[in-house]
């Protein structure tokens, strides 16, 4: 295996064919480069460069190296770079899912603040779907994501919650539930039930389409569903209800859809999730300003 000094003195050499320039370019001295060439061309069993009082070109081995090696070591000096950029840096870019209108809202104010401690980092706002929001985070399209919790998955990881907002039932108009002033838990086993995407963790599914009651009846389960929008479409239509957050009834008021409190329910929260392995200080230091947004 070649060692990184070198892949470097052998590509400075074959881009500069001067020994002197070389040397100076790398900081060395050029006893130590013509002795690193050197080295590297009795490990290899053939001259790397034809040399001359007057002048050093590549051999014709060395030029055959020379194209092999350079692109992937570019790749492997870029990768580097941005691996140290990301794990010690603010700056270059951090991009930010969110779900939902009331998400967009709240991440937005955590970026102008972000801005505004890190002026060297760009915050690019992305809205994301149900469907999509936790692919994009495995895939690593996105940094971080503001989404519903909670989520067990090995591979992500949860910061604390954001947001708490009491849970409601959204059912059609014309449900018997719709007259009343709340719902229960128990009530569940008399609705049919709407599911999250397939693409959420079993872990959030649960949270919001359980199996079963707290006495242990069942629950009838409805098709899952890609977006909010589509979820109430189905509702207005008489083909289910869903458990959704308070800022329901600001954001997605509709004329088909009423929403009904529980009265015995914990709140559903909110909070950033992002892959494990991509923990940067850009993830760490938004995360932080979320927090500090909401008041700790």
């Amino acid at each position: 295996m070649l060692e990184r000094h070198e892949v470097d003195a052998f590509l400075a050499l074959a881009e500069e064919l001067h020994f002197g320039r070389t040397a100076e370019r790398l900081h060395l001295s050029t006893t130590r480069v013509s002795q690193t060439i050197a080295k590297l061309e009795r490990r290899i069993g053939v001259p790397l460069f034809h040399r001359t009082s007057r002048r050093v070109a590549l051999t014709a081995v060395g030029r055959q190296l020379e194209e092999e090696i350079r692109p992937a070591w570019n790749q492997i000096t870029a990768a580097v770079e941005r691996a140290v950029d990301n794990g010690r840096g603010l700056t270059g870019t951090l991009r930010v899912a969110f779900v939902g209108a009331a998400g967009g809202q709240l991440m937005a104010g955590v970026a102008e603040l972000f801005r505004g401690r890190e002026p060297g980092c760009q915050v690019l706002l992305h809205e994301a779907q149900l469907s999509e929001v936790f692919p994009w985070i495995r895939d690593q399209v996105v940094d971080l994501a503001l989404a519903p919790r909670p989520v067990h998955e090995p591979g992500l990881v949860s910061g604390p919650a954001l947001l708490r907002e009491a849970r409601m039932l959204a059912v059609p108009v014309g449900h018997p539930f719709a007259r009343r002033e709340s719902v229960s838990l128990q009530d569940l086993a008399r609705v049919r039930l709407l599911r999250l995407p397939e693409s959420v963790p079993d872990s959030l599914q649960d949270h919001y389409a359980p199996s079963l009651t707290p006495a242990g009846h069942p629950i009838e389960h409805g098709p899952a569903t890609k977006t909010f929008n589509e979820a109430l479409t189905l509702i207005g239509a008489g083909q289910g209800a869903f458990i959704v957050g308070a800022h329901f009834q600001r954001y997605y008021a509709r004329p088909d859809v009423t929403y009904i409190p529980f009265d015995d329910a914990s709140p559903l929260e909110w909070s950033m999730h992002w892959p494990a392995d991509a923990a940067t200080a850009r993830v760490r230091a938004f995360g932080e300003a979320a927090v500090e947004l909401v008041g700790g």
